[in-house]
């Protein structure tokens, strides 16, 4: 009869192993709770021009497709808050900031570029 004896110490690979595992299971952490996270939204826009009314549309669909219960949209007339536009450092409007989950961003245009700004507000993998 043979027994054999397996030593308990951990070798290099074993704990590369399980260190890769910690990130992965940090990452999907992470992820889940992006996912979770409330995103407050600012769209700064130019009375009721075309372009104006195609950016409100088409960040309405996108929040209500990806971000239903889980978003705050503000929308801001620069012609009715003129002081806003310096405060807030906007240089053209269409503008839409993301505040929150952080970092900042800002998003130039009528916001028709769906996979970019998908990207952008990191609701779709890069």
């Amino acid at each position: 009869m043979r027994l054999l004896v397996k030593d308990n110490i951990p070798n290099k690979k074993t704990q590369e192993n399980k260190k890769n595992v910690d990130l992965l299971k940090e990452m999907e952490k992470k992820v889940e709770q992006k996912k979770k996270s409330k995103y407050i939204l600012s769209l700064y826009i130019s009375g009721a021009t075309n372009r104006s009314k195609a950016a409100i549309a088409n960040i309405k669909k996108i929040c209500d497709e990806n971000l239903k219960g889980r978003y705050e949209l503000e929308i801001i007339d620069v012609f009715q808050q003129p002081e806003k536009l310096k405060s807030e450092q906007i240089i053209a409007v269409p503008t839409l900031v993301k505040r929150l989950p952080a970092p900042i961003r800002k998003f130039i245009g009528d916001l028709s570029d769906k996979d970019n700004l998908l990207k952008g507000l990191e609701l779709k993998k890069i």
